[in-house]
């Protein structure tokens, strides 16, 4: 995540140099001019947002003045492996765009060393979901080509016996080999996980248990006064929940459903004091574990339409930046959370000002299901540009088409698991 300030005047030109980037409201042309994303073949999604907070103003209700804050510039992007590389390499093909866009942020020199100016400028992501760890853009499209091969070719007729079936899957396994050997299907192994990656993952594994630990007895001591502090908030903090704007909401509806996936981001500020602060803080430690070690195989908790989500603290963790790539149309995607994780959300987002009131953290909150919508919507930032690897698939889809080469790739299979395989075709 790569952001700056803007520099003053230079807002309008920025948007319009954006606007020449897409093919559609927010969706980024792969080839555009500027920076052609799909060039780069590592990398999943990515965006370019202005993180312009309307809602500043909410601080007002606890008798403060809202801060001056300068007006981000932010790229965001979700690739496989290290993400040094990737800049490194957008850096010296994509030199001329990104100093275009970049030129339009405060200290940017256009002739010093872009690589390292969006280095220092790398916002650290407090906490970071990935729906399918190992999952590459290359096996996500050499899969999706399998499965279009295979769809094509396989016979759609009733197969009377387990012998059938059996016949029809060496057929399509021959098949493959062949278009393999003429160039027309690639099926790349994995690339080795990283000893680094490995190392870091473990060191995290063992560490913040081992931590958790060593506090607990404090945190035991702690816990009278800690229920205090939460409840005589909860009791008094305010709701800040009016109807979005209709000019807002459709800017924001101009964006969304061009494709089977969408993009959400939002931005936030704190509930005043080092309460809410600390307790986020220690929370998304928690979520990041939990995404690191647990919700690694296809789903976020029972919401299972995320392919990459992250959180970053701006400003001295007085604001908080929430980014997603999701499948579906937006109503649906709030909807899963109020019905599956809806106490999840309480115990981050009512952290920030004007969330539903909750009660113990984690109750209320995202189950008042309208003041929730007209929250999400007003927090809610228009995604300038907005690019997707693999348009036109869904999660559904990418765990489908792994199945069918694991399927392929099995020496044996049952009559009954052969069947089941070709039905995925």
């Amino acid at each position: 995540m790569v952001m700056a300030p803007l520099a003053a005047g230079r807002e309008a030109s920025l948007r319009a140099l954006l606007d020449t980037m897409n093919r559609a409201p927010g969706m980024a042309d792969p080839d555009n001019a500027v920076l052609p994303f799909g060039a780069f073949a590592r990398l999943h999604f990515a965006r370019f947002v202005l993180l312009d907070d309307p809602t500043l103003v909410d601080i007002e209700a606890y008798g403060l003045q809202p801060p001056k804050t300068p007006l981000y510039f932010v790229f965001m992007g979700d690739c496989d492996g290290p993400a040094t590389p990737l800049l490194a390499d957008m850096a010296q093909r994509g030199a001329a765009g990104l100093r275009s866009l970049f030129a339009h942020c405060e200290g940017f020199d256009t002739s010093g060393d872009l690589l390292a100016w969006m280095l220092a400028h790398d916002a650290p992501v407090a906490a970071n979901y990935v729906n399918w760890v190992g999952r590459s853009v290359l096996q996500i499209r050499e899969e999706s080509a399998l499965q279009r091969a295979l769809s094509a070719r396989v016979v759609r007729t009733p197969l009377a016996s387990g012998a059938e079936v059996q016949a029809t899957r060496r057929a399509l396994m021959t098949f493959v080999e062949q278009e393999k050997q003429a160039g027309r299907l690639t099926l790349t192994a994995p690339e080795r996980t990283p000893l680094g990656w490995r190392v870091a993952s473990l060191v995290n594994l063992v560490a913040v248990p081992l931590v958790g630990l060593i506090v607990l007895p404090v945190l035991i001591v702690l816990l009278p006064w800690f229920i205090y502090l939460l409840r005589t908030r909860e009791t008094s903090d305010p709701e800040i929940c009016p109807r979005p704007q209709t000019e807002a909401l459709q800017a924001l509806q101009e964006l969304e459903d061009h494709e089977v996936s969408n993009q959400y981001t939002a931005i936030g500020t704190l509930k005043p004091g080092l309460f809410r602060r600390s307790l986020l803080s220690v929370l998304l430690v928690l979520v990041d574990y939990a995404c690191r070690h647990v919700f690694t195989r296809g789903h976020l908790a029972r919401v299972q339409t995320i392919h990459f989500a992250r959180w970053v603290f701006l400003d001295g963790k007085r604001r908080v930046v929430f980014a997603s790539n999701y499948d579906g149309g937006h109503q649906a995607y709030m909807d899963d959370f109020i019905n599956k994780v809806g106490w999840g959300l309480n115990l981050l987002f009512s952290n920030g000002i004007g969330w539903p009131r909750t009660r113990w953290l984690i109750l209320g909150g995202a189950r008042i299901e309208q003041r929730f919508k007209r929250y999400q919507r007003r927090h809610q930032l228009p995604t300038q540009v907005w690019y997707k690897a693999y348009p036109g698939l869904a999660l559904v889809d990418l765990k489908r088409n792994q199945r069918i080469r694991e399927g392929l790739e099995r020496a044996q299979m049952s009559d009954a698991q052969a069947l089941a395989w070709l039905r995925l075709l």
